[in-house]
């Protein structure tokens, strides 16, 4: 006889495998339907939210620089970029003018939440050949602050890779100054080799636990590891948006594409047959479900991988074919919201439930990883088609 915790391990790995099925790849898309796609998801969010610098208020009120609205700025220029619409930059430059493209907490803070806006902030310095520096300047004097000191220990939760990485090797680029990368790499090293008890990052299982409430002894209701879905998406971005800037000299540059690489092989084998990925990355029976969050930034990092000949198209566009037709198809609304978005948290119960109509306390960091996926998926050769 098999006691309760066995049955529930056996019904948890039939349920993963039957997930991780052979993808059924039933419709091609081109780049004007990906691009009416996110045309139509934006385009709800910027009439839900006009003014680009009022307050969110859930429980308490925020102002709209914080990390959440700055991950949808990285969706929107990444859309941007692909749509040159001036609706979209006047919308960006509205936000950051609004913000005196400043940080929530200060040029002190070392917090990468409140770091995640100066993404956008240097990209629309770029955006205008440098001739704004007035927009860069707050959060270059942040950054310089950590460069300059000794502690390292700061990205104790695994979202902050992405908050903050990205505004590292940005610096680093403009400035060529590989302080920055070195800066970069020891927050890195600290979070994957050392947070917890041995760090964040599981060297076989090439995932990563969210923060140290997670690691070892912890585990999910079935005897898994806790992984939790939009953590490691956190994580898989930001090591495309940095690779995407580093130099291919930087010391540790093989480290992060072997870490990204490493990632891609084990989030293939646990998608669903539906193209998403659960809210519990090895436990489907806990809090099992549809989840876009998660399943749009693993999409981003497939497409951006297959577009930089990193990743084998043959083994990972049906992923991304099937991905990005459930989120635009079960997802997305016809009005533009995107359902099934786990709202804030740390792990799969948090923000419950999530669902297609239930309306997260946040829909803009949802949609900014939308966003980054069509970005990527229009790019590809002959989008989605076999």
């Amino acid at each position: 006889m098999m006691n309760k915790q066995t049955w529930t391990i056996l019904l948890s790995s039939i349920i993963l495998f039957s997930c991780a099925g052979t993808k059924k790849v039933q419709k091609n898309f081109t780049q004007d339907e990906v691009l009416e796609k996110m045309r139509l998801a934006n385009q709800y969010f910027m009439d839900k939210w006009p003014d680009p610098g009022k307050e969110i208020v859930t429980e308490r009120a925020r102002p709209s620089n914080i990390w959440t609205r700055a991950v949808y700025y990285e969706g929107l220029m990444a859309l941007y970029s692909i749509d040159p619409l001036k609706k979209y930059y006047d919308y960006a430059i509205d936000w950051g003018t609004k913000h005196q493209w400043g940080l929530r907490s200060g040029v002190e803070t070392r917090n990468a939440d409140d770091q995640c806006c100066g993404q956008t902030y240097i990209d629309l310095y770029l955006l205008d050949n440098k001739q704004q520096p007035e927009r860069i300047e707050k959060i270059k004097t942040c950054i310089d602050k950590m460069v300059n000191s000794d502690k390292k220990d700061d990205w104790s939760w695994v979202d902050a890779i992405q908050m903050a990485m990205p505004v590292f090797v940005r610096l680093g680029m403009i400035y060529n100054d590989t302080n920055y990368f070195k800066k970069m790499y020891d927050l890195y090293a600290f979070t994957k080799y050392s947070h917890g008890d041995n760090g964040l990052y599981h060297p076989t299982e090439h995932l990563w636990w969210r923060d140290k409430d997670f690691d070892p002894p912890y585990k999910e209701p079935n005897g898994e590891d806790c992984y939790w879905s939009r953590g490691n998406g956190w994580v898989f971005a930001a090591l495309a948006r940095t690779l995407s800037l580093l130099p291919k000299n930087d010391p540790h540059y093989n480290e992060y594409l072997n870490d990204y690489k490493n990632m891609a092989e084990a989030l293939l084998k646990i998608q669903r047959e539906d193209g998403f990925w659960n809210v519990s990355l090895h436990d489907p029976t806990n809090f099992g479900g549809r989840e876009t969050s998660g399943t749009a930034f693993f999409t981003y990092g497939f497409a951006w991988g297959i577009n930089n000949n990193i990743l084998d198209v043959k083994k990972f566009r049906p992923a991304v074919m099937q991905a990005w037709k459930g989120l635009t198809t079960a997802a997305l609304h016809e009005n533009g919201f995107l359902g099934y978005v786990q709202g804030t948290g740390k792990e799969p119960k948090d923000s419950q439930p999530v669902g297609y109509d239930n309306v997260p306390n946040f829909e803009d960091f949802g949609l900014g990883a939308f966003l980054l996926a069509g970005s990527e998926v229009y790019k590809m050769k002959n989008p989605l088609s076999p």
